[in-house]
């Protein structure tokens, strides 16, 4: 069946999609903007004036300072230690909470859910924090960075969810079979709830690869400061002058904005490239572990 369009309808479509354009190119352009600076020559860039729409003069000299510094690949290499062994107790942590939360029979369901919830809204502070860390040994560690955002109240709760909206029948008939709770939840319930484990997944991964604060508090070596703490100490600090060798003072600070945008995108460019391999589960994942009405 054809369905006839009145004019109205085509000037709708229309103007949907330019202010969609729009509003897509104001949220591409600082990202665009942080690469075409990173790419542009320094002095050039230094007496450019306007809006930046393409290299001003292009150059790799900020990413060849940059990837000459060693503590790029020191912050890459424990960057990837947080976010992979984080990312792999956050999920084991929060999948054993959500399944025991989300079985009706479990004496201690209720009075568990309502301390968990008491964490989303009140918290004991920095203070009281950064004393438990150090009391339990995990200060200037790599574990302060992971055991302690082992579980995420607010990923609980999704989780908890999805596991609740499947059917009871499966978990019957699995201890029907002789199945225990560990075989139900990692062979049965776990791979149900996929969707939304991905997602969470990519919840915490980012999480731990954006992670500065706790590391600045709780971490003194820097053979363990993740990447963003050495960006953070490029972008406040201004810590460039150890990647521009013998660069001459008059150039440095020319320089050294372009070296602040290389190291943002060489920062962000690697977990960007989980979004498309994730990006099929969002909406399933949110919805299933939605809180239904």
């Amino acid at each position: 069946m054809v369905v006839k369009r009145g004019i109205g309808s085509y000037i709708f479509d229309f103007f949907n999609v330019v202010f969609l354009t729009l509003l897509s190119i104001i949220c591409l352009y600082p990202f665009l903007y942080v690469v075409f600076v990173s790419f542009s020559d320094a002095t050039q860039l230094a007496n450019y004036s306007g809006i930046v729409f393409k290299p001003v003069g292009f150059s790799t000299a900020a990413y060849e300072a940059v990837l000459a510094d060693p503590d790029i690949y020191i912050g890459y290499g424990n960057t990837l230690f947080y976010v992979v062994v984080g990312t792999i107790v956050n999920i084991f942590m929060t999948c054993i909470a959500a399944y025991c939360l989300s079985r009706r029979n479990f004496f201690w369901q209720k009075p568990l859910m309502t301390m968990v919830l008491i964490t989303m809204f009140f918290s004991g502070g920095l203070i009281p924090h950064f004393l438990v860390v150090k009391g339990v040994g995990l200060l200037n560690s790599r574990w302060s960075l992971i055991l302690p955002t082992a579980i995420s109240t607010y990923n609980l709760m999704i989780m908890k969810n999805a596991f609740q909206g499947l059917p009871e029948s499966i978990e019957e008939a699995a201890k029907i079979d002789g199945a225990n709770d560990l075989v139900i939840l990692f062979k049965i319930v776990f791979p149900l709830a996929l969707p939304t484990i991905a997602v969470i997944t990519l919840y915490y991964a980012v999480g731990h690869w954006n992670a500065w604060f706790n590391a600045m508090i709780y971490i003194q070596d820097r053979e363990l400061f993740p990447l963003q703490l050495f960006l953070r100490e490029i972008l406040i600090s201004n810590s460039t002058d150890q990647m521009m060798g013998d660069v001459a003072t008059a150039e440095k600070e020319q320089i050294s904005e372009t070296i602040q945008y290389a190291t943002i995108i060489i920062a962000t460019v690697p977990i960007l490239f989980l979004y498309p391999f994730l990006q099929k589960y969002f909406v399933k994942g949110i919805t299933v572990g939605a809180v239904k009405g």
